[in-house]
């Protein structure tokens, strides 16, 4: 889960453009001459260039970019060969054999070997950056020859193939990482591994582009592969340049001085206009949600299941949608899984209803209700504002006589609060780190010792855990892709009924871009493709 991945933007108003976008320079962002340079505008999160230890929206576009994995996904989620042009699981799920295409090759021509599948994964796991718990289940990896990969786990795991197919799993150039980076995959790694440095200038993968040059907080420039052993790139080059704020990547993507504008929130999309502009709003699996923590220390009083249930019912998810994002740009969700993953579909909306958390108040004895501290991060992610949110919320709760008092703080504060004493009402988000939804069960499930069964207080307040969830994943992990589905299902409203997590809205995706721009999309596992991305002369 990258909870670093964070799209964040302030929503200048216009009036102010002027002066914003002299300081960031936009006058430096000229239109390329060569019509076959892509030019983005992003706001980047890059904490590495390292693919075992970027951690972030734009590091899952670059890791895609320049190393191709052994699988990815189509844009049905579906997946489809790379490096690998072949593979089988064995019927117990344990035991994933690849086998790589002859053809692959690195940027510097040498041919991809099973060596540097094994050394890249081993690496992943051993590095113990934030990716690595990707790797967690992997137990063993074998390479009985140069074309063939064999990957044991530990315990069943049918999602394997769709966590390999995660940007983080891109293959290295073993020789050249370890002779020129000083880049380790073995067992101390974390310690002895010298190479993120080198990685901001080098990258050594079989992708379709290559680093050509990085400067942290300004732009990041790719050039296409030359020795690419698939179809070359649609474009020779690509920059990416830093622009953090909404309202100036639409200025230039209107002024045709960026291609495609990344962090494009509903109110801004409106004022693109005009033909050269193009603007898509497309169902995303990133949500946003409302959290309880029984086990607060700060709780004025006992946080039981009727007290959470009215709560939920009390905040008017509709109006949420329309006062943070506009009508039609966002889903209603209320499971902590994806609409579009396996088991996150189907499940009902809690229905807006004050008088029914009026009378579960009364009955429990706080009919005049009570005071909560409602500590959140000051956030605007996937075009929602947190503030805003939370001043919906407040109201909302304040009709029921619950009192809010909203406290937002940076992102690293909320955490550690959250961990420490933790926060009796909040308001967070999640997107996917690859296709599958074991992801958001470890996470989400509230089995003892999992994230937010820690959060939510589970030493001071048990009563709420779920161990069952742990062992229900296990069973799903060795199922068919049906059979998972239901217990997926079943996990999702056991998860839906204890309202500690109570998801709210799934934000649309924003895609802006210019009209000579093709094939833009978002991917689970990879952001947004550049290789797909095309532009007309």
């Amino acid at each position: 889960m990258k909870m670093g991945n964070i799209n964040q933007f302030s929503k200048l108003r216009w009036k102010g453009l002027a002066s914003a976008t002299m300081l960031l320079g936009l006058a430096a962002i000229a239109t390329p001459a060569d019509a076959k340079t892509l030019v983005i505008a992003r706001d980047m999160d890059i904490n590495s260039l390292d693919i075992t230890r970027g951690w972030c929206d734009t590091c899952m576009i670059y890791n895609a970019a320049v190393y191709d994995g052994l699988v990815g996904l189509d844009a049905q989620n579906k997946l489809v060969p790379v490096i690998a042009e072949s593979w089988e699981a064995s019927a117990d799920q344990t035991t994933f054999t690849f086998k790589l295409n002859p053809k692959a090759k690195f940027s510097d021509g040498s041919p991809v070997e099973a060596k540097d599948v094994k050394w890249s994964w081993e690496r992943l796991k051993n590095i113990k950056g934030s990716p690595s718990d990707l790797a967690a289940s992997i137990a063993s990896i074998e390479t009985p020859d140069a074309a063939t990969v064999v990957v044991k786990t530990a315990a069943p795991n049918s999602e394997l193939l769709n966590v390999l197919a995660a940007s983080y799993f891109g293959v290295v150039n073993s020789d050249v990482a370890q002779a020129e980076g000083k880049a380790s995959s073995a067992a101390d790694a974390a310690t002895t591994d010298q190479a993120e440095p080198w990685f901001l200038a080098h990258s050594v993968g079989a992708g379709p582009f290559v680093l050509e040059s990085y400067q942290p907080g300004s732009e990041l420039r790719l050039k296409r592969n030359e020795n690419y052993w698939r179809d070359p790139a649609k474009v020779d080059e690509i920059v990416i340049r830093q622009v953090g704020d909404a309202v100036a990547q639409a200025q230039l993507l209107q002024s045709g001085q960026a291609d495609v504008a990344m962090n494009i929130d509903p109110e801004t999309a409106k004022t693109l206009t005009g033909d050269n502009v193009k603007t898509e709003s497309a169902p995303s699996n990133n949500f946003v949600y409302m959290t309880l923590s029984p086990g607060a220390v700060s709780n004025p009083v006992p946080m039981t299941p009727d007290i959470r249930e009215a709560i939920s019912i009390a905040v008017d998810r509709n109006s949420l949608i329309e006062f943070t994002l506009g009508t039609g740009n966002g889903r209603l969700i209320s499971v902590p899984f994806p609409l579009d993953f396996p088991g996150g579909a189907n499940h009902p909306v809690p229905e807006y209803n004050p008088e029914k958390a009026k009378e579960i108040l009364a009955k429990a004895g706080h009919a005049d209700g009570f005071t909560l501290d409602a500590t959140y991060p000051k956030l605007n992610v996937y075009g929602v504002d947190f503030t805003l949110a939370m001043q919906k919320i407040q109201q909302d709760l304040a009709k029921v006589n619950i009192k809010l008092e909203l406290q937002p703080v940076e992102f690293p504060n909320w955490r550690e609060k959250a961990t420490k004493d933790h926060i009796p009402l909040s308001f967070v988000f999640f997107a996917p780190d690859f296709y599958g939804t074991s992801q958001y069960v470890g996470y989400f499930g509230l089995a003892p010792d999992s994230p937010w069964a820690k959060r939510g207080g589970g030493e001071r307040d048990p009563s709420f855990l779920l161990p069952d969830t742990k062992t229900m994943l296990a069973e799903a992990l060795k199922s068919t892709p049906e059979q998972a589905e239901k217990i997926y299902f079943d996990i999702g409203e056991k998860i839906r009924a204890q309202n500690v997590i109570i998801p709210m809205i799934s934000p649309n995706t924003i895609l802006a871009y210019g009209s000579k721009v093709h094939g833009v999309r978002s991917s689970p596992s990879s952001n947004v493709p550049l290789y797909e991305i095309s532009i007309d002369n």
